[in-house]
């Protein structure tokens, strides 16, 4: 039986194939090679699509994202290709996917039609709520896990991910194509890249895959994509990111998401507690006083204008401002990865599955 067990199988032959293809030194050899590649490709394709589980205790296992759909529905979204729904944020039930693959994001255009990203370059499409799921994407030998993504409309959408992986849709994930936007660079290895694409086209190739940073988060605000990641990116499209405008440099740590409060205020949180906003009269960044070191996951915004800050730790940031935080941590001390207000309450994905916070 392939399912389980068998993508670490297939992970092993992909590398026993590169080996074999090194070592190939005729037309005929290498043709095999292809061939074996393209069949194996078929294969883990398959094994992706018959090895997602039920799990009773699906909704206690490690849980990355949560969102409502409408004002009696939640969704979420974890390892091993867990989705779960619920509406009551107590009692959740295991939807059917075709993956084990860890899901890192959710994204709605509507109560209806959403999109989910994970490893092995995961892309999930749902037209009826999350209850049934199709692939879209699934890419392991590039070893690129996606972070987020971002839909407009129907049709158009952008997925993001380690070492600068960018893929754009404009037919609702039935194709996408991978971006290289270099503009996201600082100059240094701007003039790096352009010195080594004269210089040995084929290694530009290459290094074009690994230079750029990790993309952690995307958010829309009045029109302007936002764009958060690895190495203080911070970075701003006017066009759906087609082309990227760098933001000024606040701090040289990752950023793991970045989101706009009611009141225009935009929050980035990141490593080590830092976490800086910019109100909508001001031009720079303000570092917000926290008294924490905590990894900071996620933005939680609510309908009444409060904000929250969730991290590693257990620990917990509320504002009614989105400039001054007040300190709370959970008891159990795990780490709380995503959340969303539902009902006047905060559900949140934690590190130990789902839990409604008593705040």
């Amino acid at each position: 039986m392939i399912a389980g067990n068998g993508y670490s199988l297939v992970k092993i032959w992909y590398a026993l194939l590169r080996t074999f293809y090194t070592k190939a030194n005729t037309r005929f050899m290498k043709k095999i090679y292809q061939y074996c590649l393209l069949i194996l490709s078929l294969v883990s394709s398959q094994v992706l699509a018959n090895s997602a589980e039920q799990q009773p205790l699906a909704s206690k296992s490690l849980m990355l994202d949560v969102l409502s759909l409408d004002a009696d529905t939640l969704i979420a979204a974890g390892e091993r290709g867990h989705i779960i729904r619920s509406s009551d944020g107590v009692n959740w039930q295991q939807q059917e996917v075709p993956t084990q693959s860890t899901i890192t994001k959710l994204f709605f255009i509507d109560e209806n039609i959403g999109w989910a990203v994970g490893h092995d370059s995961l892309i999930l499409k749902t037209q009826d709520g999350g209850i049934t799921w199709q692939l879209q994407n699934f890419k392991p030998d590039l070893q690129r896990p996606l972070f987020d993504v971002y839909f407009v409309d129907e049709n158009q959408g952008i997925a993001v991910g380690a070492y600068g992986f960018m893929y754009r849709t404009t037919n609702g994930g039935d194709t996408w194509q991978r971006e290289h936007h270099l503009e996201l660079l600082n100059e240094d290895d701007q003039y790096y890249l352009e010195d080594l694409k004269q210089e040995d086209p084929e290694f530009y190739q290459e290094e074009i895959a690994s230079i750029l940073p990790h993309f952690n988060s995307l958010t829309m605000h009045q029109g302007v994509l936002y764009l958060a990641g690895e190495v203080g990116l911070m970075a701003k499209s006017n066009d759906f990111g087609r082309n990227w405008q760098l933001m000024d440099e606040i701090y040289i740590g990752s950023f793991f998401d970045i989101k706009a409060t009611n009141n225009n205020v935009l929050i980035a949180a990141g490593l080590r507690g830092n976490l800086f906003y910019r109100a909508a009269e001001q031009a720079n960044w303000q570092r917000a006083d926290v008294d924490s070191i905590a990894l900071l996951n996620n933005i939680v915004t609510t309908d009444t204008g409060r904000l929250f800050v969730l991290g590693n730790a257990g620990v917990i940031l509320s504002s009614d401002d989105g400039q001054q935080f007040t300190l709370t941590t959970q008891a159990d001390g795990k780490a709380l990865m995503a959340g969303v207000w539902f009902k006047n309450q905060l559900v949140v994905a934690s590190e130990n599955g789902m839990k409604i916070l008593d705040l």
